[in-house]
């Protein structure tokens, strides 16, 4: 058989190959939600891993591959967490806390501090290593903080700090 062959066989499985999910440089700091969500993550990847790998030769390469990598992703960043005592101050911005913060205009918005991988700014879960959670994390209430954004820099006063078993 010719190179060439054995080249564009090579280079056909590397075109298929997942690319691989970066890891964050920030340490991985986690709340206890987060290190469950993690958890149950890795076990419903190596469940589905599981069930296709069953299927032999009828499993779906691609497919098996994408777990894999995930599988490969979320093992890293349940070995590398560093779960956090909760949040229990009313008076410091922690890991776990929920913050609410009014800007110049008044406008107040309610945002907990998480693990990168349990942010979810839709339900006002956000990373503490993001502009905003590095702006908030360690202020005191009552302290104004500068909002470092892309759409422009935002002074946020801090009105109220609660302990991370609170809810929205």
């Amino acid at each position: 058989m010719s190179r060439a062959f054995v080249n564009e066989d090579n280079a056909a499985d590397q075109a298929n190959a997942p690319i691989e999910r970066q890891v964050s440089d920030q340490p991985n700091y986690v709340t206890a939600s987060g290190l469950a969500q993690l958890q149950a993550r890795v076990h419903e990847l190596q469940r589905l891993h599981s069930e296709e790998s069953a299927r032999n030769d009828a499993a779906d390469k691609q497919r098996l591959a994408d777990l894999e990598r995930d599988l490969r992703y979320f093992n890293q960043r349940l070995k590398s967490a560093h779960e956090i005592a909760p949040a229990s101050s009313t008076q410091t911005v922690q890991i776990g806390s929920w913050v609410t913060y009014a800007d110049d205009q008044g406008h107040e918005q309610r945002v907990q501090l998480v693990g990168e991988d349990q942010a979810d700014a839709a339900r006002g879960l956000i990373n503490w290593g993001s502009p905003l959670g590095r702006a908030l994390l360690g202020a005191q209430l009552g302290d104004e903080v500068l909002w470092v954004r892309p759409a422009g820099d935002l002074q946020v006063e801090i009105i109220r700090i609660e302990p991370a078993y609170t809810t929205p």
